[in-house]
């Protein structure tokens, strides 16, 4: 998701074939690569299809704009930018061996607290075990193991845990980061959703809502073909990659029309950028959001 390097530009705040295909994909795809087994928007409590399953914890819903970066942001900036910018979500690398910065030396328990007491919607990654045929090299080192089932447990345990000691509740959402992988590779592919269905599983056994972020091209497209052949233990929220496009979450081409509806989607439609508000400075991805979000403690 995140990458630590600059933009080359300051950007200025501004937000904004056919089903025989598709059933032919399906169908190759089932037998290859499925696994055997605001204040901007609206902040009322909401139900969302396919994520009831994680029991009587009522997710919440934001739908607006979000900002993620690498490093949670300073109290300072971030009321900086509460008060001067059009965002009002922040994407948090909060967990998982895969983070880019796993330090996080500002993200903690009452950094939590006072964002949220902010007025800011939280929107919790974690990066954990990539795929095995993970297309950039810097995160070959995390691949998913021989038991990818065990280890999705594990990690989706872990993602609770964590999700827990920084007070995010139970009906909050956790987002999986899943970076681009090769598809073509059936065996990497199969292994990935297996890890990723079974971090989703652990999650809503815990009653929390399993978002799940990758790459239009890549780990979107996966879920929509396991979606179309009716897999279990998918994502109850969407957050897909596609830079250079224009913010929507209703216009993806890697997602049927209809595909985690209503309020499930995120776009982050623009990569390391560097804005200012408020004379606050960072470099960030930039994100259209009509989906679930955490719960605090308050």
């Amino acid at each position: 998701m995140y990458r630590i390097r600059l933009s080359a530009y300051v950007r200025k705040w501004s937000p904004g074939r056919g089903l025989l295909l598709a059933g032919v994909l399906a169908v190759v795809f089932s037998t290859l690569v499925l696994p055997a087994d605001a204040r901007a928007g609206d902040t009322r409590p909401t139900t969302s299809p396919g994520a009831e399953s994680a029991g009587p914890a009522k997710p919440v819903h934001f739908n607006g704009w979000a900002f993620d970066t690498c490093e949670a942001p300073s109290l300072a900036t971030m009321k900086a930018w509460r008060r001067a910018s059009a965002y009002r979500a922040v994407g948090i690398y909060f967990g998982g061996r895969g983070r880019g910065c796993p330090r996080q030396e500002n993200l903690n328990k009452q950094w939590i607290k006072s964002v949220d007491r902010m007025g800011w919607f939280l929107l919790p990654v974690y990066v954990g075990s990539q795929s095995p045929c993970v297309w950039e090299g810097h995160k070959r080192p995390y691949a998913i193991g021989a038991d990818p089932w065990r280890q999705g447990t594990a990690e989706g345990r872990d993602a609770v845990r964590r999700a827990k000691w920084h007070g995010m509740i139970p009906g909050s959402t956790l987002y999986l980061d899943m970076e681009s992988y090769d598809l073509r590779d059936k065996p990497c592919a199969k292994r990935t959703l297996t890890f990723v269905q079974a971090w989703n599983r652990e999650l809503r056994r815990h009653q929390y809502f399993p978002g799940y972020y990758s790459s239009s091209s890549s780990g979107v497209r996966h879920m929509e073909w396991a979606r179309q052949v009716r897999a279990g233990d998918l994502p109850a929220v969407i957050w897909f990659a596609r830079w250079g496009s224009k913010p929507s979450v209703h216009h993806e081409p890697a997602l049927h029309r209809a595909a985690w509806t209503p309020h499930r989607r995120i776009h982050q439609y623009a990569g390391n950028v560097r804005e200012s508000h408020g004379g606050h400075l960072l470099n960030i991805d930039c994100n259209r959001v009509d989906a679930l979000v955490a719960r605090t403690w308050g």
